[in-house]
């Protein structure tokens, strides 16, 4: 599966998953250590936001802190789903032009960018589906891609904190993916 590809399925996984958020799960919990699933949105939504500007060119610092706080507004049903539209017409448009896009770290090449937001989309779409009682099943084919991906950045994406420790447990690639990613495929919504 080509890149961009990906990149659209997940965040196409994901906004069904935003749709089924109803007015009374905002503030559950998700497995996200901290943060609920208003927390969780707004993280993915501000990914979005971030998008296409990266993807034109620009740099963390000529976006500033324009993403940072609140994104979500009144309506974050409508928010999430208007950032995916722009986030996915900007790697439409721009994927196939732009080599490098300019991120926290220094510059990276846009296939590993789009893999990165694949991935946080992919894998933030579980955390939401257990948090708010949905489907938590991925598309297997989602899920070996990005794990194929994963497999050689794991280490690295922990010891920089971005993940939380290797969960300890057997199963099939999900569960198997879902570990890697710190997350226990057992989890389960607090009441």
């Amino acid at each position: 599966m080509d890149v961009p590809t990906l990149h659209r399925r997940a965040v196409e996984l994901w906004e069904a998953r935003v749709s089924t958020v109803a007015d009374d799960q905002w503030e559950a919990s998700t497995p996200c250590t901290g943060w609920n699933v208003r927390d969780l949105v707004n993280h993915v939504v501000g990914e979005e936001l971030w998008t296409a500007p990266l993807l034109e060119g620009s740099t963390i610092e000529q976006v500033g802190s324009r993403f940072d706080g609140d994104v979500l507004g009144d309506d974050p049903v409508a928010t999430s789903h208007r950032a995916a539209r722009t986030a996915l017409a900007a790697v439409d448009e721009n994927a196939s032009v732009r080599d490098t896009v300019h991120l926290s770290y220094g510059d990276e090449s846009t296939d590993e960018y789009l893999c990165q937001l694949a991935a946080d989309h992919l894998v933030h779409g579980w955390d939401l589906a257990v948090a708010t009682g949905g489907d938590p099943s991925l598309a297997p084919d989602l899920v070996d891609e990005v794990a194929v991906w994963f497999a050689g950045r794991e280490s690295a994406y922990r010891a920089s904190g971005a993940i939380g420790p290797h969960v300890e447990v057997r199963g099939d690639a999900q569960t198997e993916l879902l570990a890697a990613f710190g997350r226990d495929a057992r989890w389960a919504a607090r009441v």
